[in-house]
């Protein structure tokens, strides 16, 4: 994590100014299904935003942070709360201002069959291997698990792999335990079983959800573009609510995923409404919730400290002018 620590160090301090008004760069991820896919495919924010927009596949939030920094992204859909909180308190500008995102059911660590762990004896992950793609939610997670069933974390071997990586990982039997989500969550699951559920993950205050984030240059130079990608996503998210069958295949496709599997995965997700992104999340529940995530990161030595307010990174000023 230190190489992680000196990249945004260094990114954050020659953050390039917002694309060009005649083309928008948005960050996402393969195999995570979500309604806005089919604008995507459809050229619909293109459309209604009035200038082409580039979509870019990424394997984590942490490296959707650096394309941020860099200048090569504007706009990252569906990135994790880690990556974002990581990226913020080592200075990277840029902000939250949406909520992408809800999926409990669909992202967690799986312990390989053969290991003969559970939470009664976690304990027994010290000294052996633990996939895990750091920075990301579930690096928070798997933090928060061994602290709750008294794992000593600098014991274990946590091993930087992306998803797809750490299920290869786990199908072989190189790793005690792997965590991701996604198509690769659900490859996991084959070989496994979770460390704890989502019910017992909440009872201890871990949630589970991805953002809509910015650069502050392209926010401030291009509120309006920003405001029009908001909406084209309110309305995505409503049309497949109403008839989710109909929008299946094209989600599919753009996920490069089967539709068994983009339907499992888009039953395990919540997409909230603008009002309730308005009235449940953005009006100070996740601000709180980054805090709580950069304490523990911070504890564990993966930053060096924390913002003493994160909520100058939440703005939900943009989500408010959508009609």
């Amino acid at each position: 994590m230190k190489s992680l620590i000196a990249m945004f160090a260094v990114f954050a301090s020659f953050v390039s100014f917002a694309s060009a008004a005649d083309e928008v760069t948005v960050a996402y991820f393969l195999q995570w299904p979500t309604p806005n896919q089919v604008a995507q495919i459809e050229e619909t924010y293109d459309k209604e935003m009035g200038v082409k927009v580039k979509w870019v596949a990424f394997d984590t939030g942490v490296a959707m942070s650096a394309a941020m920094a860099s200048g090569d992204v504007d706009i990252a859909y569906s990135q994790g709360v880690s990556p974002f909180v990581i990226a913020v308190s080592q200075g990277l500008p840029i902000k939250t201002v949406g909520v992408a995102v809800s999926y409990a059911d669909n992202d967690n660590c799986v312990v390989h069959r053969d290991a003969g762990i559970t939470k009664a004896n976690a304990s027994a992950l010290e000294g052996k291997k633990v996939a895990v793609p750091f920075g990301t939610v579930p690096y928070y997670k798997v933090l928060r698990q061994f602290s709750h069933l008294g794992v000593d974390h600098n014991k274990v071997n946590l091993i930087d792999l992306a998803p797809p990586d750490g299920a290869a990982a786990l199908s072989r039997g190189d790793v005690a335990m792997a965590c991701g989500w996604g198509g690769a969550f659900a490859e996991m699951k084959k070989y496994g079983k979770v460390l704890m559920t989502p019910a017992e993950l909440a009872d201890i205050g871990v949630f589970v959800f991805d953002v809509i984030s910015v650069t502050n240059s392209f926010a401030k130079s291009h509120p309006d573009l920003l405001v029009k990608f908001l909406k084209v996503t309110e309305d995505a998210n409503n049309a497949y609510a109403r008839n989710p069958k109909k929008y299946l295949p094209t989600i599919a496709k753009a996920a490069e995923m089967d539709e068994a599997a983009t339907l499992d995965n888009l039953n395990k997700f919540e997409f909230p409404t603008k009002k309730e992104q308005l009235e449940k999340w953005m009006n100070g529940s996740v601000s709180e919730f980054y805090s709580a995530v950069a304490d523990v990161l911070k504890g564990s030595g993966d930053i060096p400290k924390t913002l003493k307010d994160y909520s100058v990174t939440v703005d939900s000023s943009y989500l408010k002018k959508v009609r």
